[in-house]
């Protein structure tokens, strides 16, 4: 890994002292981009750097000493929610927001037991990103008000002890090939999404079939295409 790989993005030293400091880790130069105008045209916010992979991120982490680290889960190599966990083992004072394709439905709860302190869709984020990076910066929790209406009813299920879902045996890699599955992604398609060879797609969807006890690869492609499209109902 070069460490050329971390972009610094800060240009004038003498402000960066009043305003809050903010990390991007994202896989997409033209996505990190658009971010960092939207943030660098606030009175009390500048990007200090951007990274592309989880390895950069850790490296502009312990350089760069940003205030939030903005991240997506979709990351080459270790994901974004094993980043969110190595992040906070180093840093645990450090707040994380997630900024993700994914629907919040599927994954922010993993985020936020991982360690994020909030979640945000990509397709919100000219909307919400701003107002979450402010909130998870005072320490606070930034979920969509149908997120959280959601978390509540699932602390409900749990107390009654009927909460648990058959994807909570995933683990996060395994969670992500589910998803795309349910969205009618073939191994091959799967692979270049996550930026994984095809022989680890076919790892990970073996342990699948078998965590979740499924007869064959139909049945288990019908399963994922169900949970996908309950989940976002």
């Amino acid at each position: 890994m070069q460490f050329s790989e971390i972009m610094s993005t800060s240009k004038n030293p003498d402000t960066s002292d009043i305003k809050r400091r903010v990390l991007i880790v994202d896989d997409h130069p033209v996505f990190r981009h658009g971010i960092s105008a939207l943030i660098n045209a606030e009175a009390d916010l500048m990007v200090c750097g951007e990274a592309s992979s989880s390895p950069t991120a850790l490296d502009a982490m312990r350089t760069l000493t940003p205030d939030v680290a903005l991240l997506d889960i979709s990351l080459p190599g270790t994901n974004g929610i094993e980043l969110i966990k190595l992040m906070k083992a180093e840093q645990p004072k450090l707040p994380l927001l997630v900024l993700s394709m994914h629907d919040e439905s599927l994954y922010a709860l993993r985020a936020l037991k991982a360690g994020a302190l909030g979640y945000v869709m990509k397709a919100e984020a000219l909307t919400h990103v701003l107002d979450a990076l402010r909130k998870v910066l005072i320490g606070e929790i930034y979920v969509s008000p149908r997120l959280s209406e959601r978390l509540i009813f699932q602390a409900i299920q749990s107390v009654d002890g009927s909460g648990g879902s058959p994807v909570d045996r995933l683990s996060d890699r395994e969670l992500e090939v589910l998803e795309l599955l349910g969205r009618g992604f073939g191994t091959k398609e799967i692979a270049s999404e996550l930026h994984l060879s095809v022989k680890t797609i076919e790892t990970h969807r073996a342990h699948i079939k078998e965590k979740l006890g499924f007869r064959d690869a139909g049945e288990m492609v019908r399963f994922a295409i169900d949970w996908v499209a309950q989940e976002k109902s």
